[in-house]
């Protein structure tokens, strides 16, 4: 039983990692992207929608079938990035807002397509799940769960760490967060770097939303929940404080407590955790884990601590 928890807060704890590393290449160029949650719900649509009509196609390649689902998806949230940051950057709108705003409509966007992804009774993308659950789709505990998208979670949250902080294009990257006026004085190119970190940290993100489709839960309704996990990934952000590498291990912190209200009360023999009114509370330790880490790093009052300088701050170049 303690063995399936673990891996089932490693496989659940991916989909925060995917909207977690995104969201951190995003924050790292300054923009404080809310909407996560629906960029994730698009690029579970785009996924499952590419899957969907590829199967329908007679399509059977199970290589193809994960190689284009995962384009799909990424490119499904990319284009919610593109458009942010033509909201964000190019007319300069709030960012609070353009994030809530996009949250609602991919959130809307998912359910109508995701609703129309069914010939009769049958759901053809969900056909793909064993090449996703693939090396171990055949196995009967939860590391049937810890497939391909589990693993490709961790080597771009590593490629993304060693980018942001050992290489020159990382260290340009921070430094539009931290103080565009600044970084423009230098030469480097605030604009293209907030349209590329925001397309491709929403795209990225949106990997998260299939993930937790086609790797973990392996239905037609999980989609239903994939908006209230895209908080949680932005939560995890700052538990994470900003550092992809970090996120790994976070994520699947995340997922444990997620998952705690499920498996906790089956394992501990105290009765008010075994009622059904228990659930929800425990599925606010994620939360309060995040508020904890929110104090503890603020009383240490370190800057490497801290968000990017200019996060959230639209950078209007005249007034340099």
């Amino acid at each position: 039983m303690i063995f399936d928890y673990i891996l089932n807060a490693i496989a659940l704890g991916m989909t925060f990692l995917y909207g977690s590393t995104g969201e951190i290449i995003t924050e790292k160029a300054g923009h404080l992207n809310l909407g996560i949650p629906g960029v994730m719900c698009v690029g579970a649509a785009g996924g499952c929608a590419a899957l969907h009509y590829m199967i329908v196609g007679g399509v059977t390649n199970g290589v193809l079938l994960v190689v284009i689902g995962i384009l799909a998806a990424f490119l499904a949230a990319a284009l919610m990035g593109l458009i942010f940051s033509f909201l964000a950057v190019t007319l300069h709108a709030n960012q609070n807002v353009t994030g809530l705003a996009m949250t609602t409509f991919g959130v809307g966007l998912m359910k109508y397509i995701m609703f129309g992804l069914k010939e009769g009774t049958s759901i053809p993308y969900l056909k793909a799940l064993d090449a996703f659950r693939f090396p171990f789709s055949s196995s009967n505990s939860a590391l049937k769960y810890c497939g391909v998208m589990v693993f490709l979670a961790i080597i771009i949250a590593l490629v993304v760490s060693f980018v942001l902080f050992k290489t020159r294009v990382g260290l340009h990257l921070r430094a539009v967060g931290e103080n565009p006026a600044t970084a423009d004085a230098a030469g480097i190119n605030v604009t293209l770097y907030k349209y590329v970190a925001t397309c491709v940290g929403c795209g990225i993100a949106g990997l998260g939303g299939l993930c937790y489709i086609m790797d973990y839960s392996g239905s037609r309704e999980g989609y239903l929940s994939i908006e209230a996990l895209g908080w949680l990934a932005v939560a995890l952000v700052i538990f994470a404080l900003w550092r992809p590498h970090i996120s790994i291990l976070g994520s699947v912190i995340f997922g444990a407590l997620f998952i705690a209200g499920s498996f906790i009360p089956t394992l501990l023999p105290f009765k008010i955790l075994q009622t059904m009114a228990a659930a929800p509370l425990l599925k606010m330790l994620p939360y309060v884990v995040t508020i904890i880490v929110l104090i503890v790093t603020s009383i240490r009052d370190k800057k490497e601590n801290y968000p990017p300088a200019g996060l959230g701050l639209n950078y209007y170049r005249e007034e340099r």
